[in-house]
Parts: structure tokens; sequence; C-alpha cells
């Protein structure tokens, strides 16, 4: 009778005797206890310049296995081509080994890669000696079992992936690769999972990409907001990578890249609309009440004036209804509250959005009305008529301009994000957002900023997505610029920006004197060169606006 499984010389079979000796005892017993022993002696991996080699630690590894080992939560920022996913796989398999009837589920991004980690913990398996091998009882692509009772399978990270499976261990890579939603979804579902038992583990390991979930989940790690034990791993830690390969990376790849794939930096896209070293400094806080997706940051204030951009979706699940409650009594601005929903209909969405207009003060409410918030706007208006419902005039070249209400055939009940209003608010906002004259706190509109990205001649979210919220934040920063809001809060917010840069650069250039530039105050040099005379077209902060647009 073979002893082996299904012919693989390298596999033991199920119920097959194995007699120990005293060395060998000796030698389980101190695996079992140790996994970074166990891994350093008895685990091979393949290398690409010398085939099957035994795995030799680095100590940054060896520090990550001990970590796997002593805590039920562990989350890992590491740079790419460091061997994570070896590191945790030999710890994986050194638990199927030593304990008995336990479930690992191994997720990542893609199914196809979540099966090659298993692949690699297969080939691992097949080179331990045969007296510390289980016997097998199932073996195949994505999952096997030995006859200790331990499970191993691989699958996709999603809402379905453990769903109604009882798991020792979830082992979840490169989770920062999850779109925003479906890791949203998969926590939801695993949490019974998880806290169904007393050890349950979750290791969690990413290349950063951007402020997404697992950011969150490593800052909340790192402010001791959460249970997992975070772990940080400096490219340097790896042996052969010093200046000089770095400079030599940076050359074959970019600046950029290399500060997000081996700095491990927090930062979206090349191409965002806010600049990268900004969105890396915005810290995002907990809302002080939440509810069924209105995240409350500040109460409602005695005397202070607020108001609400709204971005409808239809509510089919993709798109979300948003809005942000912004506080615009004093400058800078603050976003003081959000809601953000992506089941809400747009026959119920209106109701919502009165409610919190009512209690932040009857705030001034301006939505957009290119598709179904048209609808939107007109139960606002008619049906619940909500008073403070900003409208738009269609204005010749003006294009669309705003105010409380208007008469006439070019009328409508909030604003077109048209191509010209979209440039101009993306404008707005970045000078806005960039010199901290709006300050948002939370997690959800970081987190679209950091994928709100150039397209073309415009700007939207990166592909799997969303920009509901950074909408919002357009529809805003086009409006500030509006004559109406002036009136209403008795600000020139591009007259303010303008002066205290104005005043910036004379002060950076006190040290240096004053040379002739051949200008007088009468006249300035904008962006592209051009010289413009105050006494042709009046007070030169008015061009601000041109020089946005370009």
């Amino acid at each position: 009778m073979s002893e082996v499984y299904l012919g693989n010389p390298n596999l033991k079979k199920a119920n097959t005797a194995i007699e120990f000796t005293q060395e060998n005892i000796i030698e389980f017993l101190k695996c079992k206890d140790d996994p970074v022993y166990f891994a350093n002696n008895y685990i091979k991996i393949v290398s690409l310049d010398e085939g099957l080699v035994p795995f030799k630690q680095y100590p940054f590894q060896k520090k990550l296995i001990q970590n796997f080992h002593e805590n039920r939560f562990n989350i890992c920022k590491m740079p790419r081509q460091t061997g994570k996913s070896t590191t945790v796989v030999s710890y994986l398999l050194h638990y199927a080994i030593f304990n008995d009837n336990v479930n690992i589920a191994i997720l990542a991004n893609k199914a196809s890669t979540a099966r090659d980690l298993l692949g690699r913990l297969q080939l691992a398996y097949e080179n331990l000696p045969r007296w510390m091998q289980q016997g097998i009882i199932s073996w195949n692509k994505g999952s096997l079992e030995i006859e200790n009772g331990s499970k191993i399978s691989a699958n996709s990270t999603s809402s379905s992936a453990v769903r109604g499976g009882s798991y020792n261990v979830i082992f979840l890579d490169e989770f920062a690769f999850i779109p925003n939603h479906i890791a949203d979804d998969f926590f939801a579902s695993v949490y019974p999972t998880i806290s169904s038992g007393q050890k349950t583990k979750v290791i969690i390991v990413s290349t950063p990409r951007g402020m997404n979930h697992f950011y969150r989940m490593w800052h909340d790690a790192e402010r001791g907001k959460n249970e997992y034990k975070p772990t940080d791993v400096h490219w340097s830690e790896v042996p052969g990578r010093d200046e000089a390969w770095k400079e030599q990376t940076i050359a074959n790849t970019s600046e950029q890249q290399f500060k997000v794939e081996f700095e491990c930096e927090f930062l979206g896209s090349v191409n965002t609309l806010i600049n990268p070293s900004k969105l890396k400094n915005l810290v995002y806080e907990n809302p002080i009440q939440k509810n069924a997706g209105l995240d409350v940051y500040e109460s409602p204030r005695k005397d202070h004036n607020y108001l609400i951009t709204v971005d409808v979706a239809r509510g089919l699940g993709n798109d979300y209804s948003a809005f942000i409650v912004f506080d615009i009594t004093n400058f800078p601005y603050k976003a003081v509250a959000k809601y953000r929903n992506n089941e809400i209909k747009p026959m119920l969405f209106p109701s919502i959005i009165a409610d919190v207009g009512k209690a932040y003060n009857k705030a001034f409410i301006l939505c957009e009305v290119n598709d179904i918030g048209d609808q939107v706007a007109s139960i606002l208006n008619y049906d619940l008529e909500y008073d403070n419902l900003l409208m738009c005039s269609q204005r010749g070249r003006a294009g669309q301009v705003v105010g409380a209400g208007f008469s006439g055939k070019r009328s409508q009940l909030g604003v077109r994000t048209t191509q010209a209003v979209k440039k101009l608010g993306c404008s707005n906002l970045k000078t806005l957002l960039e010199d901290d004259k709006i300050l948002i706190i939370d997690y959800d509109i970081i987190s679209e900023l950091t994928t709100f990205s150039q397209k073309h001649n415009s700007f939207e979210a990166e592909e799997g997505c969303n920009d509901d919220l950074a909408m919002c934040l357009v529809i805003f920063a086009w409006l500030v610029a509006q004559d109406y809001f002036k009136e209403m809060t008795d600000n020139d917010v591009r007259k303010r920006i303008y002066e205290e840069q104005k005043n910036q650069i004379e002060q950076d250039m006190a040290p240096f004197g004053f040379m002739s530039d051949g200008l007088d105050d009468n006249s300035f040099v904008d962006a592209d060169g051009d010289l413009w005379k105050v006494d042709e077209y009046g007070d030169r902060s008015y061009m601000w606006d041109y020089m946005w647009w370009n």
C-alpha cells in the first residue's frame, strides 16, 4: 500500500505511520514552541537566482513572525519586494501543522493572487521532512486539509469570502488595494467570525495605496484606537538596499513611485487635484455622532451660519448620494458634518437634507441638478417648502449666477455642474485647501481627495473609487467665488486670499530688498507672463478669478 498522496513522493498520505527518533521529537517540540526557529530551519523558498533554497530570515522578518505569534491582531506597512508574503505564509504553515482543527483563510485582492500564496505554502510543505508532515486529506489549487483537522483556503477578499465559516486565522494580503466599499463590506461581514472566538487572529499586510481603509486601520492602530499591533518596515532594513540603490530605483521609476512603494507614504495618485504633500498632512478625527450615513463633527451653534452642498446619486449601490455641511460664519470655513449613503432613494433623500438643514439653523442649500438631482431640489422646494434653497440663473457670458430665487425661463433650483463650473470649482478648491481656508477632518472626504485625479481636461475619481463628497467640495468652492456668497458671509474669499499671498510674497522678498521690475502699483504680471493694467481692468483682485481659470 502506497504511503504517498496521489503519487506525489513529497507528500505523506493520511494515516501513514511514522516512527519518530528522539531527535525528531525534540525538534518537533522546539518548532512547535518557536515559529521563528521553524521558519529559519525548515521552510524552503524558490529564489530567482538560486532556485530552491532555505528561508534565511532578515531581522525584520523574525520580528514579524514573533508579532504574529504573540498578538491576535497585526497590521503591517511594508515596502515592495521585502518577502512579506513568504514571511506570513511560513507562519500560517506553522500554525496549521502545530494546531489541531484550525481553519485558515488566505485572502487577496484577486483570487489568483490568493491561490499563488497558497501555492507557496504548499511548496514549503512538500519540502518539510516526512516526520514533520501531517498526512494529506485533500490537496488542490484553492484549499488543502491535513489529518490533524486543519484546513487552509484561498479566496479573493470579499464580503462572502469567509461568511458562514469559523476561522482561526485570517490573512489579508495587499489590503490597501481592496476598494473601500468592498473593504467596508468585508469587515462588516467578517466581524462576527472574528468576535466569535477568543483566539482568532487577523494578519493584515500591505504596501500603502492612498488614504483608504488600510490607511484608516493603520493610523487607528498607531494611535491605539484599535487592537491591531502596527509594524512598520523601512526599505533600508532589507540587506543590499542603501542610498545608491535608492537613487538607481528612483532613476528607473520616479520619486513619487518610490515614496509610495518603498517609503510607504500614504499618497494618492500622481495627478491628484490636491498636492500630495497637503493630502499627507490632512488628519481625520472620529465624529461625535454617527447615524445611518450622517457623521457629525460639530453640533449646530447659535448665531452661526451654515451651508450645505449636495451631490445626488440614483440609489442603486454604485455612487453615493452625499452632502457636506459647512460652517461659513468665520474664515477659514469648516466641514462640520457629512452624509453619504449609496442606498438612499432620491424620493427620501430630500427629507434627510431638509432635516439636517433645519437643525443647522436653516442652512442654505445648493444642490447639483444635472440628472436626478433636479427631482431632489424640486421636492425640497415645492413639497417640503424649504426656505433657504439656493437657485441659479444663466447670465450670458457670466454663466450660472447664484441667488436666493429668480424668475424667468433660465432659472433652476440648484447648479448644473457644467465643465465651466467644475473647472472653476476644482481650481478654487485646490487654492482653498492648500492654503488652509477649508478645514476637513472627515475620513471619507480625505479618502476621496486622494483618488480625485486628473483625467483628460478634468478631475474625477479613479477607477473603482468614488468622488461624490469631492464633488460637494467642488460645488462649495465654486460657490464661494459668487457675489451672492459674499453677501451671505460679508467675506470676499478671492480678495482675501490674494491679499494674504501678496503680503507673504513681500515678506519673503524683504531680506533681499526691492528691485525695479518696470511695474508700478497700477500693473502686474499674471502666471502666463501677461502684463495687466489696473486702471484698465479695475481692482487687480478681480483677476484672481482669471488666474484660477488658467
